[in-house]
């Protein structure tokens, strides 16, 4: 089994009366719109993986996949 690199993971959470981006137990990116900090989270995601990074972005309460009818 060979060794795989470390992930970045940048969580969307609830904070305070908003939505945050958190990454290696950092805040930032606080806002009240849940969809501006998803935005924000990607964008640091992309920045992480264009330095070579693997990353995930991980939003709470969201999960799964979602088949179109």
């Amino acid at each position: 089994m060979r060794n795989a690199p470390e992930r970045a993971i940048f969580t969307v959470v609830r904070h305070e009366s908003g939505w945050a981006v958190e990454h290696g137990g950092e805040i930032s990116d606080v806002s009240i719109d849940k969809e501006v900090a998803k935005a924000a989270a990607n964008k640091r995601a992309r920045a992480a993986q264009d330095a070579g990074k693997p990353c995930l972005v991980r939003v709470t309460g969201e999960h799964g996949f979602f088949n179109a009818a």
